[in-house]
């Protein structure tokens, strides 16, 4: 996991909620959609197939964890779990939690608008939220 660099673009989209097992957990910066991101610490991976089988049960352990936390969120009626890659080449996984009504529903969130992005209290309280029940 040494060397692992963050996407400047997820970087930018994003803000740090903690260090899962293998994965940088990262809150979307989009207050529509209840959306996490986990980034995988390991250098230079595009895709699923690029991690060692050990990897991939780590992540798959992860984004179980993260979808149950988001299908949790009250309002949430459908998880939906992408990675796609095509901007960001670095390997990342999307779980947004979607409800009939949300602005791009039932379309794909992405390229959907112009992301809400929260006020700096807001992200504080949003990135505290999620890290309460990551440990819980």
């Amino acid at each position: 996991m040494s060397g692992f660099e963050l996407d400047s673009r997820l970087a930018r989209d994003s803000l740090f909620i903690a260090d899962g097992p293998l994965s940088q957990v990262r809150l979307m910066n989009d207050r529509r959609y209840s959306w996490l991101v986990l980034v995988p610490r390991v250098d230079n991976v595009s895709e699923w197939l690029d991690l060692d089988g050990g990897q991939q049960r780590l992540l798959l352990a992860e984004i179980n964890q993260a979808g149950g936390l988001i299908r949790a969120v009250p309002g949430v009626q459908k998880l939906n779990i992408g990675a796609l890659g095509n901007i960001v080449r670095q390997l990342h996984i999307h779980l947004v939690g979607r409800h009939e009504g949300d602005p791009a529903w039932p379309g794909p969130v992405w390229g959907h608008g112009q992301a809400e992005r929260f006020s700096e209290a807001e992200l504080a309280t949003e990135v505290a939220r999620w890290r309460r029940r990551l440990i819980a």
